[in-house]
């Protein structure tokens, strides 16, 4: 059986750096966020319903959907963010799946990067999850400085998460982000070996 891993963090944490990683070192990895991109794309149910909730702002003169408007509207309203979770989600979950099921039998283990696993109560259908983390300030100051918003924007974003500490709580494993690069890599190798070799 391969084994399902995912990885998560909150905004900012340093997530797609360690992702980034663990594809350098060859294992087999599925981005949520990539998918949940695909399931809106022109034309697609997704983007329909999406339009019809959110209105006709939601979509831009090319077609694609203005994530800069919806993003606007989910990190200030929770019943607006369930509903855009609620059209999104389900097709990307049916990819995941598909993608774990089409590995080779013999790969050992697989990751899925979700950011949202423990948001959703996913991570019962994985054998493990990594959760890539940094104390809330540091997290604060780099989505402030990564994505130009205002402290109280940044704040809303990291309210839409649970909080760091307690996705902590929950991983079977956890990277410290907070040195050097050469630490965060330290940690990923020794990661990739334990679950090889398990």
């Amino acid at each position: 059986m391969i084994r399902k891993i995912a990885l998560t963090g909150g905004i900012a944490t340093g997530k797609t750096y360690v992702a980034s990683r663990m594809r350098e070192a060859g294992i087999p990895m599925v981005d949520a966020d990539l998918l949940a991109r695909e399931v809106v794309t022109p034309g697609s149910p997704a983007l329909a319903a999406i339009r019809k909730r959110f209105g006709p702002d939601a979509v831009r003169r090319d077609g694609t959907m203005d994530r800069v408007r919806v993003a606007q509207i989910v990190f200030k309203d929770k019943r607006a963010r369930l509903d855009l979770e609620a059209t999104i989600h389900p097709a990307v979950i049916k990819a995941i799946n598909e993608f774990f099921a089409a590995l080779p039998k013999r790969t050992p283990f697989a990751v899925a990067d979700i950011p949202l696993v423990y948001e959703t109560g996913r991570e019962k259908e994985f054998d493990a999850v990594v959760v890539v983390a940094c104390p809330r300030e540091m997290q604060l100051q780099r989505l402030m400085e990564r994505n130009k918003l205002s402290k109280e924007d940044a704040e809303k974003r990291l309210a839409a998460q649970l909080p760091i500490d307690q996705k902590v709580k929950k991983a079977t494993y956890v990277i410290n982000n907070v040195g050097s690069f050469e630490d965060t890599n330290a940690q990923v190798d020794d990661l990739i070996k334990k679950l090889t070799a398990k």
